[in-house]
């Protein structure tokens, strides 16, 4: 839904830039050229394509943001700072599950074993 949101609605992306990653002035150009990079590596990841790096990237992006948001774990019971806690076992969930995520990915056996490229 980010990566969809960046390229609908990119003054939405520019402000979030601004708010937690502090980029003050994120062009149209560039909130479209750095989606269409996190389109193409949530897609490598849904689709289990190059699991090694998709999911690695996915990892580092998801832990950015996750240390980006810091402030809002402080300030939990402000709405809707609340929610950002479902990034915690999000990235757990990243981490840990890896390599047991070969349901739909291509080149999965069906044993359940994984096949990381």
């Amino acid at each position: 839904m980010w990566t969809t949101d960046k390229f609908i609605n990119p003054t939405h992306a520019a402000a979030v830039f601004s708010t937690f990653y502090k980029i003050p002035s994120l062009s149209q150009v560039v909130a479209h050229a750095i989606d269409a990079i996190q389109f193409i590596v949530v897609v490598a990841f849904l689709l289990g394509i190059l699991k090694k790096y998709s999911y690695s990237l996915i990892l580092i992006m998801h832990l950015v943001s996750t240390i980006r948001s810091y402030p809002r774990y402080l300030d939990s019971w402000t709405i809707p700072n609340l929610l950002f806690f479902a990034a915690i076992p999000m990235l757990a969930a990243c981490w840990s599950l890896r390599e047991y995520d070969v349901l739909f990915a291509f080149g999965s056996s069906k044993s359940g074993e994984s096949r990381i490229e």
